[in-house]
């Protein structure tokens, strides 16, 4: 029974990964079948959505690793450090996304002109940022879900402190943040949108411009609504399958 759940789990993985590499290598094809205002811009529909998944995707990234060293902070036992990342967290989960991708956008380089990106490194700074004051109390709580147990057991048997949280606490705290951690991806997918406020072509700055072109907007975000829903099905189909996968040897 296990055997069969990991294969299907499995194959699962397998078809998320390659179901969202046809999507963006094919999206262009049955969109330009599509009538005005969608057809003629099929191609551009399928740019903005490949620049959504490569922020999303590169931000994910960034955020899981903010997520791990803020986690690892606030649980310090260096008063600076538990300082710097309860701040961290503080000021990001209290002001809005859209402010944080503006200031990196406008205001830091007012500040530090040597520190200017391009638009799409701006907005993946400002989303890795986010995600990762978010990841950060998630995986601060799976870490605090392991039992204090398991960890003065490895002490006791000489592993070191690094040692011990590498191979015995990360995985189990991995496996417990998973689901949030998926919920915090696909939120991530959709808050990408804001990039559009600095001139990114991600799919929310198509839509307003293929909008403003037709002055058609009911097909032109109906086509966007449903690529962001065929974008967040792949992506929860994917986490979910994995936290199966994960959690396959604990039954």
């Amino acid at each position: 029974m296990i055997h069969k759940l990991k294969d299907r789990d499995s194959l699962i993985l397998a078809g998320s990964v390659i179901g969202l590499g046809l999507i963006l290598w094919l999206m262009a094809l049955p969109l330009a079948a599509l009538p005005d205002p969608i057809g003629p811009a099929a191609t551009q529909f399928a740019e903005g959505a490949l620049t959504t998944i490569q922020l999303t995707l590169w931000a994910c990234f960034f955020g899981i690793v903010l997520g791990v060293l803020t986690a690892l902070g606030k649980r310090s036992h260096l008063p600076p450090l538990r300082w710097i990342a309860d701040l961290y967290v503080w000021i990001i989960r209290g002001t809005p996304l859209l402010l944080q991708i503006l200031f990196f956008f406008l205001a830091l380089p007012a500040i530090a002109p040597q520190l200017q990106l391009s638009e799409f490194w701006t907005a993946v700074i400002a989303l890795s940022l986010n995600v990762g004051a978010y990841n950060a109390e998630v995986i601060r709580a799976g870490i605090n879900a392991v039992p204090n147990g398991q960890v003065e057991a490895a002490r006791s048997l000489g592993l070191s402190a690094l040692y011990t949280f590498w191979d015995i606490v990360l995985p189990q705290a991995v496996r417990i943040s998973l689901p949030p951690l998926a919920n915090n991806m696909v939120a991530l997918l959709k808050d990408s949108s804001l990039a559009y406020a600095i001139g990114v072509v991600e799919l929310s700055m198509v839509s307003s411009r293929v909008q403003a072109e037709s002055f058609q907007p009911v097909p032109v975000f109906i086509t966007v609504a449903a690529i962001y829903l065929l974008l967040t099905t792949t992506f929860t189909q994917f986490a979910a399958a994995l936290e199966r996968k994960l959690a396959v040897g604990k039954r």
